[in-house]
């Protein structure tokens, strides 16, 4: 079983940056792959990077291409995502997930989930 909990939101400016990280408990971390979603009121959590298990592979959305890049050190257990030319468009609670089957990028994939952090970009 693995436990997640994110950190490193905050309110940031447009066309600023923030950093997040997801720290894991459990010493099976590495078997993992990690995906980031972000979610806003009223709408579905939806997929926004992801990195396989040994890190040598990434999958990104179309909305963050470019901009976000995730990165992983499996002798640390964190999952970073770092985040540059924030947009409005951006803010959202941020969710890291733990997937034992491999990269995928819908929510039913994943079967551990962190509790959020809150991301706000203000225009």
């Amino acid at each position: 079983q693995v436990q997640l909990v994110e950190s490193g939101g905050g309110l940031v400016q447009a066309g600023g940056s923030l950093r997040l990280s997801c720290a894991a408990s459990g010493r099976t971390f590495s078997t993992y792959a990690v995906g980031w979603f972000r979610q806003t009121p009223g709408k579905e959590r939806d997929f926004v990077a992801g990195i396989n298990k040994s890190g040598g592979r990434t999958y990104y959305a179309d909305s963050v291409k470019g901009r976000f890049t995730i990165s992983r050190d499996n002798a640390k257990n964190t999952v970073d995502l770092q985040m540059n030319s924030l947009k409005p468009e951006d803010t959202a609670v941020y969710y890291c997930a733990a997937n034992l089957y491999g990269l995928g990028s819908k929510n039913y994939e994943y079967n551990y989930w962190g509790q959020g952090t809150q991301v706000t970009v203000s225009s």
